[in-house]
């Protein structure tokens, strides 16, 4: 799990150099607006969003696992960091994001950057664009010029609240808000190379520092009138972690940790895609994790990687982790050299910069086009959705992993057969028969019962009820298990139980088609030494054969019950 910069410092050149240093520049550029907003909505102030920025980005380029990714604070945060900040504060914000750093490591140690993946796309989608929906609530206080001493952190609360105060609302922080969001949509029309987001901010700044100077109008709110920036690198500051705090942020932590190894993982595929290359994502875990322990030392939020400002860094030629590096130099000197001018910057442009990052957040086109899906997989969206706007990302997470594994559990359920058969098989649409009759006579006394799907503790139920319902008792019971992928410690004890009951009853178990995985499992038990290896059958074939042996055997030792059942 060696970091992608040390791979490419290997065939690193000087033309190399001088791409990763424009695509640096450009991205740290970009960063600026949206480090300051992220830290403004996560209920911290501006120069810990940049801080974040600056320590994040630059630790994820150094130590991670993708040559193109740009690390550092995200929308889909702001949520879970404002909700711990109004209830813990920032030291408690501080433990729950090391907690998290500590849960990435683990995750990439344990190579767990491959399960991450598979994670339900409804569950993406619907903590997705229930964020975007949260941040858009987040901004109406700034967006109107309301003056309101504390929002709630509940989304109807919030939305209460709004209504009334809406008499306090005034224009020019809108007219700011408006013009600030419409030049970040219009400005990509004249050129892509300098983002809307730096010329919406840079422009509204201007105007209202000139308005405000001129007519003594303070009704649009700055980020100097709000907080008392700091233009220097924190000192590091001890944790105070406590088993108290632990337990109480335990939740936020894994949703943190979760939220990141997600949009991180999904940020350096997305850039796979483009470059033509591949990341390694546990060691792209290791970096987010290492560098969440690092940043709350020094009061920075959590950190992941960014697909916005990913894109930014391919699009301006970025080549290999050193643009990243650059990023964050450029950020720190943007906060040692022009930190003060950054206290002109209006409140109701920020809150335009994230009206825009909530809709591209958003995704509706994909959410109404999952609408569309099976029951199951819309059900885990609104869930999700819902309880993300409604009540906590945390519980969103943990609920909407949980339906769609119930869900997943039930499919895998319905899918999955047991039949039995007595008198005749039709074999004509199979491809493992070992002779050509499409047709094979099942003897007397012998049954064969046939799974049809991995054997695990969802369908275990199943073959226990299609056993009860079997009152007849066979000499021979054949388990055809061709199509078991699979079988866990609750199948495998449906299983003895089943050999067990009928031992006692003298009949005999032969298994038919046993893969290797499976065959290993029942080893492992004692399973097959208590049934026999002689009654462990390649194919139905075999085990037909071994079954009419078994019956003759049983007739040789039992004639006259033989005599008397015919």
């Amino acid at each position: 799990m060696k970091p992608a910069l040390l791979i490419s410092l290997k065939t690193y050149t000087k033309e190399k150099f001088l791409k990763d240093l424009m695509a640096g520049v450009i991205v740290g550029i970009v960063a600026l607006p949206l480090a300051i907003a992220f830290g403004i909505a996560s209920g911290v102030t501006p120069e810990k969003g940049l801080i974040t920025a600056i320590l994040g980005g630059f630790i994820v380029s150094l130590l991670g696992g993708s040559t193109v990714q740009i690390g550092g604070p995200t929308g889909a945060f702001i949520v879970v960091v404002y909700g711990i900040v109004q209830n813990y504060g920032t030291e408690g914000l501080a433990v729950a994001t090391l907690m998290a750093g500590v849960f990435l490591l683990l995750m990439g140690l344990f190579k767990l950057g491959s399960v991450i993946r598979f994670i339900p796309y409804p569950i993406v989608v619907g903590f997705t664009s229930g964020i975007a929906v949260t941040i858009f609530s987040t901004q109406i206080k700034d967006l109107f010029g309301m003056q309101i001493d504390k929002v709630p952190a509940d989304f109807i609360s919030k939305w209460g609240t709004y209504f009334q105060h809406i008499n306090t609302a005034s224009v020019a922080p809108f007219i700011v808000g408006i013009l600030s969001i419409a030049i970040i949509v219009l400005f990509p029309r004249i050129t892509k190379k300098i983002p809307g987001s730096l010329v919406a901010i840079i422009f509204m700044t201007l105007v209202v520092y000139f308005y405000r100077r001129f007519t003594g109008d303070t009704s649009i709110e700055t980020i100097g009138d709000r907080f008392v920036l700091s233009t220097t690198m924190p000192q590091p500051e001890k944790i105070p972690i406590t088993m108290s705090a632990i337990n109480q942020l335990l939740s936020s932590a894994f949703t943190i940790a979760m939220l990141g190894a997600i949009e991180s993982l999904l940020s350096a595929t997305v850039a796979d895609g483009v470059t033509g290359k591949r990341h390694n994502s546990n060691t792209e875990l290791i970096a987010q994790g290492v560098a969440n322990m690092v940043v709350p030392i020094f009061g920075g939020i959590p950190v992941t990687g960014a697909i916005a400002r990913t894109m930014t860094n391919i699009n301006n030629g970025g080549k290999t982790p050193v643009a990243g590096l650059i990023h964050a130099l450029v950020l720190l000197l943007i906060l040692l050299f022009l930190g003060p001018l950054t206290k002109h910057i209006p409140m109701a442009c920020l809150a335009g910069v994230l009206i825009i990052v909530a809709y591209n957040m958003s995704e509706w086109r994909t959410f109404l086009s999952l609408l569309k899906n099976p029951k199951s997989d819309v059900a885990v969206l609104l869930v999700t959705f819902l309880l993300t706007v409604f009540f906590d990302l945390t519980i969103a997470i943990e609920l909407g992993l949980l339906l769609a594994m119930l869900l997943f559990m039930k499919r895998m359920v319905d899918t999955t057969k047991v039949s039995v058969v007595k008198d005749a098989m039709d074999l004509s649409h199979e491809s493992d028969v070992h002779e050509r009759e499409e047709i094979l006579i099942i003897p007397k006394h012998v049954e064969v019962y046939e799974i049809d799907g991995p054997f695990f503790f969802g369908v275990a139920s199943k073959f226990d009820e299609c056993m009860k319902q079997m009152r007849d008792k066979p000499r021979v019971r054949i388990i055809r298990m061709r199509k078991v992928p699979f079988m866990d410690s609750t199948g495998l004890h449906n299983l003895e139980s089943f050999f067990r009951l009928s031992a006692r009853e003298g009949i005999t178990i032969v298994l038919s088609g046993v893969n290797r995985r499976v065959r290993t499992m029942l080893e492992n038990s004692g399973l097959i030494q208590k049934i026999g290896q002689e009654n462990i059958c390649g194919h139905i074939n075999q085990a037909l054969e071994r079954a009419k042996e078994l019956s003759a055997l049983h007739i040789s030792k039992h004639p006259t019950k033989h005599t008397e059942q015919q």
